[in-house]
């Protein structure tokens, strides 16, 4: 269970980064994903939620125009300086966490927002590193908020959310869609985000899960998105959907339902490319019949089509991995267990599994001894809390 992190111990760490007081103080959440995976950027629609692991930032006021940033998560880099004004904004430089405030602070002044002076920046985040619990998002989103309140800028949040979407693309270079960051920015406690990506029509569902909780399983086997083959897979999807448009005028892999998708699937010209085509429209359409199952309170099959997506994405879309599977296989064979699948990009990072509430320490236990036996080394658990998107924080 997560306890959070105390606006006192921030207050602490801000002391001992920056040798002043913090002034406010921040929150931003990770997020899981039910179901509707890669589907994001097909045109499809996705059921995250965000959680209560996430980043946290105490923040105080410079009089220049230099941004002293300071991560307790990479405390080996010490304080990183951004300076307001100069090209050194402009660029991506390496492989660093302060590309993701970098990219915020680039893209919103570059949009008109006024930002006048420096800021000290203090963060700490709970979010496993690597996981797939998109704390990049939650770092985007964190220091939106801040700019947003520190500077009175009047960004809608869904223009925050895109602001983080063009800092992956076009900073980091990931070429992700919309789920991660719409889910940080648009959590709310106890419900989960239905989102249409390609018109991004939106719903907070209630997450009534009666007996069940959502366990999170992280593989602890680092994922590197931009360094997998993410982006290979996303051009697989583009190429069949452009075979597919030579034969019926459709806008997305999302536009399309089983039934048609049968039909014209003779356009596309390479069993990869069939396979990861079939995975979106195949994956659309079970987030609509989820969100159902849970609306109609049939948990049961809910659990199940939560079971089909881990399917679809092993065999057809093929990023789950030995660690994934070893997870989501043992989970199913527990007692007590609705539905088990990966989140997230795959190649590692954590699955999540909906576990009766009184079968939490022994699915745990025995999923974690298979794991082990299995893998080498031990996953880690957390029961995952529903929360709010980005906020900030009273002092306690």
């Amino acid at each position: 269970m997560n306890t959070g992190i105390s606006t006192q111990n921030l207050e602490g760490g801000f002391e001992a980064a920056f040798n002043s007081n913090a002034e406010t103080y921040y929150f931003a959440p990770g997020r899981i994903n039910l179901i509707g995976e890669h589907t994001d950027y097909n045109g499809g629609r996705v059921f995250p939620c965000a959680i209560s692991l996430g980043t946290y930032a105490a923040v105080s006021s410079r009089s220049d125009n230099e941004f002293h940033l300071y991560s307790a998560n990479f405390a080996d880099q010490g304080i990183q300086v951004l300076t307001l004004g100069t090209d050194e904004i402009q660029e991506k430089v390496g492989n660093v966490w302060t590309n993701y405030p970098k990219g915020m602070l680039r893209y919103l002044i570059e949009a008109g927002n006024q930002i006048t002076h420096g800021l000290n920046v203090y963060i700490e985040g709970n979010l496993p590193d690597g996981a797939g619990l998109s704390s990049s998002a939650s770092l985007e989103m964190l220091f939106g908020k801040i700019l947003q309140t520190d500077f009175d800028l009047q960004v809608a949040p869904i223009d925050m959310v895109k602001f983080g979407v063009k800092v992956e693309n076009e900073f980091i270079g990931l070429n992700s869609g919309i789920m991660d960051q719409f889910a940080v920015e648009m959590g709310k406690k106890d419900n989960a985000v239905l989102l249409d990506t390609n018109t991004l029509e939106y719903e907070h569902v209630p997450l009534k899960l009666g007996e069940y909780v959502i366990i999170i399983m992280n593989t602890n086997k680092r994922r590197e998105l931009a360094d997998s083959k993410y982006n290979e897979h996303r051009r697989e999807c583009d190429e069949a959907l452009a075979q597919l448009q030579t034969g019926i005028d459709i806008p997305t892999l999302g536009a399309l339902d089983k039934e048609t998708f049968d039909e014209y699937s003779y356009l596309i010209q390479s069993e990869p490319l069939l396979k990861r085509a079939r995975h979106a429209v195949f994956e659309n359409q079970r987030v609509g019949e989820a969100v159902t199952a849970l609306q109609t309170k049939y948990l049961a099959k809910f659990g199940r089509l939560v079971n089909a997506s881990h399917v679809s994405l092993q065999y057809d879309f093929e990023v789950t991995g030995k660690e994934l599977d070893t997870l989501v296989h043992t989970a199913w064979e527990q007692d007590g267990v609705l539905g088990a699948r990966m989140i997230g990009g795959g190649y590692g990072g954590c699955a999540i599994a909906l576990v009766q509430k009184s079968a939490v320490k022994t699915f745990e236990e025995r999923v974690g001894r298979n794991y082990q036996a299995v893998i080498g080394y031990a996953p880690d658990f957390y029961v995952a809390e529903i929360a709010d998107g980005p906020q900030q924080l009273q002092k306690e």
